[in-house]
């Protein structure tokens, strides 16, 4: 569809189905679309310890389109964006889509983009000239620039004129980031200039993001990607007060999982969103966004009071992120418990053997003159075990060098610094039982931490008390929340707030040489320290233990980590209609459709998504647990299409006799007689919808299709639309929800000169149009997306080697369904509208249905 500027508005509002706004996200889909084409290309040419060493990795468009959708003020006459680590433009190129979708245009767009890299340079220019183009489209003033010059430096050069002259340094509204992640000597230069703009830091990001809000103009607005790592700890406290007094939070957006924002570079560190505005007011709210990755549209939203967030009374100035009513709940039991560490009388070290500097005193095994040695691998149900079979030392020699490395024999808590992907917990802390060893001395290595008082031990049972409120799901859940590392270090524990003595001396009585499961210690802290108090009715600890009781069931039926989430979770205890104080035997199956089961989740679970999330869990959880025989669709009406809205499901029979015996000894031998079970389940189900297959006739032949989904938009492909476009064409290929294919002649394709290996990347039905001589690809959209840019390139490297042209055509079964996919439509392809079966829309080119060679472009 060729759209000039002039006649958009005249277009619209002859079809009042194509909005402005629908044309403007066709427009701007396309130009995000070949940003990240070349912002994959770039990434793939730069070389990984280049990335590291610059600590700056590209934006994927889904990252950028988020964070471009959380500016508030995009009705302003003039614009000035600021990205000072532009790359290739990403995040700029989101940001000028997002104004030009905008109802209420504005008349001046500026971008100030800064990058040093020469590489990056030449692709940050082309995007820039797509950004103009586009704005040109909609009658926007752009301009830009360019810096190739470091932002820090330039940066304080503006500032420092400005204060010089007397003049106002800052001059952007907006500014979107994602700043180098890289440590700074103390002694270096940006380290320095950042020092004259009265910011002490040890990494760039926190820099930039300083320096960034420094320029900005009154009321602008500020949204980056960063590192969690700022929120909390004394290395970024200065940060911290400098950017909150000048800036108000109002928005932060949190990732579940730590590798999906930047999961093309394998970013493990934890990455959230802000936006925030230069303004010294804050705002009576914040409102914390949850998802699992940045293309997953199931988004958690709580909004929270900015005096929660920030305690005006914390000199610290630490960001408390709380996304959730569970979250609040886990905050509120802990305010129960006021003592310091300082003020217990104790105190929290890190072991003192480093072994590679130690190496020539270790030792594998005891012998003359050693004491044992203490390592993380050390550790375990609640105790040291020593010595181990490890690939670790287990001795220390015992002299003179290494007197300062020891500590005397007694009663200690130790705490690993680092926990491992497979535990539970990020706390893991043991007691460490000094009549276990007889010896005056011992070593703890430096990933340890030890909690003494003034360097000697501790009494056994304060050790036991203090072990058991560590472990506890309390301590662990409040950590996670306010710890944006997967480190525990000594600092970290100095600021937790503990039981009172008298409290961990009654902790400690209660167990003797077992130490307690995590449910038992679970019990002892509501029991001992939380039952009394106004709090004891809410228990979130019993609500987080059951959604992970559902995850860990998930896990032992063999879902793949794709589903191994919370959304799965809740889905599974909705679908059970399990209250967190329920047991196990009290689930049940009752028929229950999307919104029911997220309005559950919301109610007893504490977990609100927006309304318009819905379709995810259709398709990510409810889709898999399908698949799985898990649950049944429609059990009261097999007939009934599966994408209709009146779509119900329900837990599968002996899914839920199995379910009934989680946490019973019976669990273990249910679970495998299920498990076996499955695949004949499968089969009984398949059985019971083949009564509702829909029927085509393929070269006279009946076949038949599962029932709904995208099924029903297919029939209507090879009943209305082949007949009145591709007259006497030959089927060749025709996909099935359930089967994959229904029709494939694979010799037809062959003599064309195509060979396809697997049928992963198939489109949902093949044509050849014999008349013309064209190749006619189809997608039939009702839970997956159009023929985009991607999926455009996606099939024409599939059939590179069709010796005839291609077509590509998009269906969709009414407009209203089109028109959430109309910015994504790629050029050069078509749209079929079922319930309009007589009529094509062609995106661009000079006549409906044409075949196009494909062409070689070279990519920058």
């Amino acid at each position: 569809m060729s759209v000039p500027s002039s006649s958009r508005a005249l277009l619209a509002s002859h079809n009042p189905s194509l909005s402005f706004r629908s044309l403007a996200e066709l427009s701007t889909g396309k130009l995000l679309a070949e940003v990240d084409l070349h912002r994959a290309v770039a990434s793939l040419k730069l070389r990984q310890d280049k990335k590291a060493s610059m600590g700056q990795f590209l934006t994927p468009a889904s990252v950028a389109q988020l964070m471009a959708g959380m500016f508030n003020r995009l009705d302003l006459a003039e614009i000035s964006l600021l990205d000072p680590g532009a790359g290739i433009g990403s995040l700029l190129a989101a940001f000028v889509a997002k104004v030009c979708q905008h109802r209420q245009h504005t008349s001046s767009l500026r971008v100030v983009a800064y990058e040093i890299d020469p590489f990056l340079i030449g692709y940050l220019h082309q995007t820039l000239e797509l950004c103009k183009k586009e704005c040109q489209g909609v009658d926007i003033s752009f301009n830009y620039e360019i810096r190739e010059t470091d932002f820090i430096e330039d940066a304080v050069r503006l500032l420092q004129i400005g204060l010089l002259n007397s003049v106002n340094a800052t001059e952007f509204t907006h500014a979107i980031l994602n700043p180098p992640y890289l440590k700074i000597n103390a002694n270096s230069k940006v380290r320095e200039l950042l020092r004259s703009i009265g910011l002490e830091t040890s990494n760039l990001y926190t820099g930039f993001m300083a320096a960034t809000a420094q320029l900005l103009k009154p009321n602008g607005d500020f949204v980056a990607i960063t590192p969690r790592s700022f929120c909390n700890g004394p290395y970024f406290r200065d940060f911290r007060k400098m950017f909150l007094e000048m800036m108000a939070l109002q928005q932060i957006h949190l990732f579940e999982s730590r590798q999906e924002a930047f999961s093309d570079d394998d970013i493990l560190q934890e990455t959230i969103i802000i936006q925030a505005t230069k303004q010294r007011q804050k705002s009576s709210n914040v409102i914390i966004n949850t998802s699992s990755g940045a293309n997953d549209d199931l988004i958690m939203s709580h909004s929270v009071p900015y005096t929660a967030l920030i305690k005006p009374d914390d000199l610290e100035q630490f960001i408390h992120i709380i996304p959730d009513n569970i979250s609040q709940q886990i905050v509120q039991r802990m305010e129960l418990f006021s003592c310091t560490l300082k003020d217990l009388g104790l105190t929290v070290s890190t072991g003192r053997v480093v072994d590679f500097r130690a190496k020539e005193y270790l030792r594998t095994n005891l012998e003359n003159n050693t004491v044992p040695l203490i390592y993380p691998v050390n550790l375990a149900n609640g105790y040291v075990e020593h010595p181990k079979i490890t690939k670790k030392t287990q001795a220390i020699v015992h002299i003179e060098e290494t007197a300062n490395l020891l500590i005397p024999n007694e009663h200690y808590v130790l705490c690993k610094r680092f926990s491992s992907k497979e535990e539970k917990r990020r706390i893991v802390a043991v007691v460490y039982d000094a009549n276990q060893f007889n010896y005056a001395y011992v070593g703890f290595e430096n990933h340890l931490n030890y909690f003494h008082k003034d360097r000697r031990g501790l009494s056994l049972t304060l050790a036991r008390g203090l072990a058991v409120y560590l472990n506890s799901t309390l301590v662990d859940a409040f950590f996670r929340l306010f710890n944006g590392h997967t480190q525990v270090n000594a600092t970290d524990l100095r600021k937790l707030k503990y039981p009172n003595l008298e409290q961990l001396f009654s902790l400690g009585t209660a167990i003797k040489e077992r130490f307690p499961s995590l449910q038992e210690i679970d019990e002892l802290i509501e029991n001992q320290l939380i039952s009394m108090s106004s709090l004891s009715e809410n228990n979130p600890i019993k609500t987080k233990s059951r959604i992970d009781d559902a995850l860990q069931i998930l896990t032992q039926l063999g879902f793949p980590r794709t589903q191994l989430n919370e959304r799965s979770a809740l889905t599974l205890l909705a679908l059970l209609n399990l209250k967190p104080i329920d047991s196990w035997q009290l689930a049940t199956s009752p028929l229950m459709g999307i919104t029911p089961m997220m309005n559950f989740m919301a109610q007893h679970y504490g977990k609100t998504y927006k309304p318009n999330t819905r379709e995810t869990v259709r398709r990510q959880t409810v889709h898999q647990f399908l698949d799985a025989a898990l649950i049944v669709a429609n059990p009261d009406d097999l007939s009934r299409p599966i994408n209709s809205p009146k779509t119900v499901y329900q837990i599968q029979n002996s899914a839920l006799e199995l379910l009934r015996t989680y946490g019973t000894e019976e669990w273990e031998k249910s679970i495998s007689t299920y498990l076996a079970s499955v695949e004949t389940l499968k089969k009984q189900y398949a059985q019971e919808r083949e009564i509702s297959r829909i029927p085509i006739v393929i070269d006279g032949e009946i076949k038949t299709l599962s029932p709904g989904g995208q099924n029903i938009l297919i029939e209507k492909i090879i009943n209305d639309f082949a007949p009145r476009f591709t007259p006497s064409g030959k089927l060749i290929y025709v996909g099935d929800t359930d089967e994959k294919f229904a029709h494939f002649d694979e010799v037809a394709l062959t003599d064309l000169g195509v060979n396809i290996d697997s049928h992963g990347k198939m489109p949902d039905v093949i044509i050849h149009f014999t008349t013309n001589n064209w190749l006619v690809l189809i997608e039939a959209v009702t839970s997956h997306g159009p023929i985009n840019p991607k999926r455009k390139k996606e099939l024409e490297v599939l059939f590179r080697s069709a010796e005839i042209p291609l077509v590509m055509v998009t269906t969709f079964l009414s407009r209203k369904a089109m028109m959430p996919y109309l910015a994504e439509i790629a050029w050069e392809t078509d749209v079929w509208v079922a319930e309009d079966s007589t009529h094509l829309i062609h995106f661009n080119g000079e006549s409906l249905l044409q075949g196009y060679q494909i062409e070689k472009k070279q990519i920058f």
